[in-house]
């Protein structure tokens, strides 16, 4: 699991060069998280995974405090998280996180990425089932023993543990992201980032150039601003 997730994290930092646009989409979850749980992180576990991440991505403090009074006000829009599945060309599942407050809009946008890539939206449930959605955990190695706290997080719902340049990364479903939360902020561990992946159960093998069109479809629906993540299953 270790390799996927690292392969989408190079993939996901590439789609973040823009800082700008990291910290518009960490705006937006900031806001979903406040008008669910309210502006306190303490009593809001949401924000308070909204803030790590924030953190982690090097978010100035002022702006994280300026998106959350933004989203105490009553006027300001809130964003719903929609996810969309469809197949590109060569018979690959593809699967698109987003969040938006305008649903027509995001729905018209994606559609057209589709098609235009010579692929086809679907429906709820069409491809979803090809994916795996697990929670995912990163904070620093620091002097934790890699044996010792897999024993300890195996009853919070641990899957998987994996070290990579200094870090660790724990794998949990998706129901779990909660138990584990409170298990690691019990222990005194300062995640530096949580969030939800999707990993492919099944993959398909594709040709350099197959792989090349896929992929310039996946990069216009990661440049929209209403998309969060897409996912493939492309081996």
């Amino acid at each position: 699991m270790g390799r996927a997730f690292e392969f989408r994290k190079e993939r996901k930092f590439k789609r973040w060069s823009k800082m700008s646009k990291v910290f518009t989409r960490l705006g937006k979850e900031i806001v979903t998280a406040v008008k669910l749980g309210g502006p306190d992180p303490d009593s809001n576990p949401k924000l308070r995974t909204v803030m790590q991440n924030a953190k982690g991505a090097a978010m100035p403090k002022d702006r994280i405090e300026a998106a959350i009074k933004r989203a105490s006000n009553k006027d300001q829009s809130n964003y719903e998280e929609v996810v969309y599945e469809g197949y590109a060309p060569h018979g690959v599942a593809i699967l698109v996180e987003a969040s938006t407050d305008n649903i027509n809009r995001t729905v018209a946008n994606v559609r057209h990425y589709f098609t235009k890539g010579g692929g086809s939206l679907g429906t709820s449930g069409s491809v979803s089932f090809m994916f795996d959605h697990k929670a995912v955990f990163r904070f620093p190695k620091g002097e934790h023993d890699m044996e010792e706290l897999e024993l300890e997080l195996i009853d919070f719902g641990l899957e998987d543990i994996d070290e990579n340049e200094g870090e660790i990364f724990i794998y949990t479903e998706f129901e779990d992201f909660g138990n584990m939360q409170k298990a690691l902020e019990d222990k005194n561990i300062e995640v530096t980032s949580a969030d939800f992946q999707r990993f492919p159960t099944t993959t398909v093998e594709l040709t350099e150039e197959q792989e090349e069109e896929v992929n310039k479809m996946i990069e216009r629906m990661e440049e929209d601003d209403d998309v969060n993540n897409v996912y493939h299953n492309i081996a």
